[in-house]
């Protein structure tokens, strides 16, 4: 069959301006706080083993600390998205973000350095981001919007092992904490300034958790 041109494809089936907008927006501040977590994994176990009071172990808990509170608090925080609203989420999250790369940066020993680690991850704003793009997309194009979401998470991925040992030379591991920072604070300024607000925060099935279904899941020895 002949295939159409993009001004020939019905408008329900297209994703409005608005929409590509939005999801971009969303996208581009889960990679940044996400380039700041993934930038540091090649480089910071090198810097971790060589500060005070390190140990292979600790070096070790400092490249992945992030992951441990990223995962307790992800689901909470889509939660609490749901009562307060998705903004102050993510802005919030973004600060508590910033605020551990701040410890980091400063950090003169190995425990310090896994503290900073634990907040980034602690800044949990993946959630809150996917529901925030559900309240503000319609839902034909719901997982059009995921799709470029992890794509945006992948490329992130990406950059970050190839970006990391060159930002390292360049500023050094205090210097990649502090541009992490600065990453958080511009996602602050996007969601604060940039991104419409929802016209209402909705439950969303397939974006969020379902508080109802935890036993379920818990239950089911494929998904453990």
């Amino acid at each position: 069959g002949q295939s159409m041109s993009s001004s020939e494809i019905p408008a329900s089936v297209a994703m409005t301006a608005p929409e590509r907008r939005v999801v971009a927006m969303l996208a581009s501040v889960l990679a940044m706080r996400l380039f700041g977590l993934f930038v540091l994994l090649p480089v910071l176990a090198l810097y971790a083993g060589d500060l005070p009071g390190a140990t292979p172990l600790l070096a070790g808990v400092a490249v992945g600390a992030y992951g441990i509170t990223q995962a307790l608090l992800q689901i909470p925080a889509g939660m609490l998205s749901d009562r307060i609203g998705r903004k102050p989420v993510i802005i919030g999250g973004l600060l508590v973000f910033a605020l551990g790369s701040v410890v980091a940066a400063q950090a003169e020993t190995i425990h310090m350095v896994i503290l900073g680690r634990a907040l980034q991850g602690a800044g949990a704003i993946a959630a809150a981001i996917m529901a925030l793009v559900a309240d503000l997309t319609r839902e034909e194009h719901r997982i059009k919007a995921m799709a470029l979401i992890g794509m945006s998470i992948g490329l992130s991925f990406a950059l970050a092992m190839v970006l990391g040992p060159v930002l390292d030379r360049l500023v050094g591991v205090p210097g990649i904490f502090w541009i992490t920072a600065g990453l958080a604070a511009a996602g602050i300024l996007v969601v604060g300034f940039v991104v419409p607000h929802p016209p209402q925060a909705r439950m969303h099935r397939e974006a969020e958790a379902v508080p109802a279904q935890f036993g379920r899941v818990l239950r089911n020895p494929e998904l453990l």
